[in-house]
C-alpha cells in the first residue's frame, strides 16, 4: 500500500494511492472510512486525520485503510468518482509525513561514498553508525517544493537516500525485531551546505569543522521527501533497492541499498538504544557515491533534482533563491 499526505482546495489529508486503469488514484481515507462505517453502522475510526495519527494505530490503522480502500474501489465500481477516489493529478502530494517528531540522519554508510571523499574504509565504519538529526520543523518539503539556496549558502548538495518510517514506538529493539518496528519506506533528499562559514575565525579547529558540517545540514527546506510511503509488508527487505539521482535530467548517483555498511535493521538497533523512536519518526538512511561535491558541481537555482528508489517512486524538487 502507498500512504501520502496530498492537499486539495487548501485541505490536507490523507490518502492511499492506488492504481486505476493504468493511473494512478488518490483514495480519501477519511471519506473512505466514513462510507465504510455508515455501511457497517458504527462510528468512523478517527484515525485518519493526518499521517502521524495514522501511523501511530500501528498494525491495526494500516489494516483498517486496506479494508476502507477496499470499500471504496468497490463502491465506485473500480472508477475513480471525484469524491472519495480522486485522479493523482487533481492533488498537491506533500511530505508523507509533513510534521515529524524526529529526522534522523546516518552520514558514511556506504563505501564508495567515503572512498568518493577521500576518505578510506576502516573497521569502525561498519561498527557503528554515525547518527545526526535535521530540525524537522523547517527542513522537510515534500514532492514538487522547493529546495532553497540561502545567501550563506556556497555548495548546496545533493543526497538521495532510502528513510525509514518507524510505525510503533521503539526503545531497546535488537536487531531481530527491528524491522517489525518499520510502517514502510520513502524517498529522502539529504541536502547538504559543504563549505558553510557564517564567520571568520583565527583558524578551524577540529570540532569547529565537524559542527560547519552539521550546521551545513540544516538549511530551511533540506530534507525533501516522498513521493509517499510504500509499506513494509510490500518491501521485506530493504536491503535489495535500486537508488538513482539525477540532475537535470544527468544520472549522477546509483547503487544498491544493498551496499549499506550499517543496514537498516542494524540502524534501528543502534538509535533505539540512545531515544525512543515513535510513530512517524524517519530515519534516512545515507547516501551512496556521487555527491556533487566530488566534482565540485552544486546546485543552483533552476535546477531540478530527481531521486529513484526501485518500488517505492520518484521525488522531484526544483532549486530556487532564498532571500534570507
Amino acid at each position: 500500500m502507498r500512504l501520502a499526505t496530498y492537499e486539495k482546495d487548501k485541505v490536507e489529508a490523507v490518502g492511499a494511492v492506488i492504481d486505476i486503469d493504468g493511473s494512478d488514484a488518490m483514495v480519501d481515507l477519511a471519506a473512505a472510512e466514513k462510507a465504510l462505517a455508515r455501511a457497517e453502522k458504527r462510528d468512523a475510526r478517527p484515525i485518519f486525520g493526518d499521517m502521524l495519527a495514522l501511523l501511530g494505530a500501528g498494525n491495526g490503522g494500516r489494516a483498517a485503510a486496506k479494508r476502507a480502500v477496499k470499500a471504496a474501489v468497490e463502491r465506485a465500481k473500480g472508477r475513480i468518482d471525484g469524491r472519495t477516489i480522486l485522479p493523482l493529478k487533481a492533488v498537491k502530494l506533500r511530505a508523507p509525513v509533513p510534521r515529524p517528531h524526529k529526522v534522523l540522519c546516518v552520514a558514511g554508510n556506504y563505501q564508495d561514498h567515503i572512498e568518493e571523499g577521500g576518505g578510506k574504509m576502516q573497521v569502525q565504519d561498519k561498527e557503528t553508525p554515525r547518527i545526526f538529526m535535521k530540525p524537522p520543523s523547517s527542513t522537510v518539503v515534500g514532492p514538487g517544493d522547493r529546495i532553497l539556496v540561502p545567501p550563506v549558502a556556497r555548495s548546496v548538495d545533493w543526497e538521495g537516500e532510502l528513510a525509514v518510517v518507524i510505525g510503533r514506538r521503539a526503545k531497546g529493539v535488537k536487531k531481530k525485531e527491528a524491522l517489525g518496528y518499520v510502517a514502510g519506506y520513502t524517498v529522502m533528499n539529504d541536502v547538504s551546505e559543504r563549505k558553510l562559514k557564517i564567520k571568520k575565525r583565527t583558524e578551524n579547529r577540529p570540532q569547529d569543522s565537524w559542527f560547519d558540517w552539521l550546521n551545513g545540514k540544516w538549511l530551511d527546506t533540506s530534507a525533501p521527501q516522498g513521493p509517499w510511503i510504500v509499506t513494509s509488508d510490500e518491501i521485506k527487505d530493504p536491503q535489495t533497492l535500486d537508488i538513482s539521482t539525477f540532475v537535470n535530467g544527468d544520472r549522477k548517483q546509483h547503487n544498491n541499498t544493498q551496499q549499506m555498511l550499517c543496514p537498516v535493521a542494524a540502524v534501528i538497533e543502534y538509535i533505539s538504544t540512545i531515544v525512543t523512536l515513535e510513530p512517524g519518526d524517519l530515519i534516512s538512511t545515507g547516501t551512496i557515491s556521487g555527491v556533487g561535491a566530488t566534482t565540485g558541481s552544486f546546485l543552483k537555482a533552476g535546477d531540478t533534482v530527481h531521486i529513484e528508489i526501485s518500488g517505492i517512486g520518484a521525488l522531484t524538487n526544483k532549486v530556487a533563491k532564498s532571500a534570507r
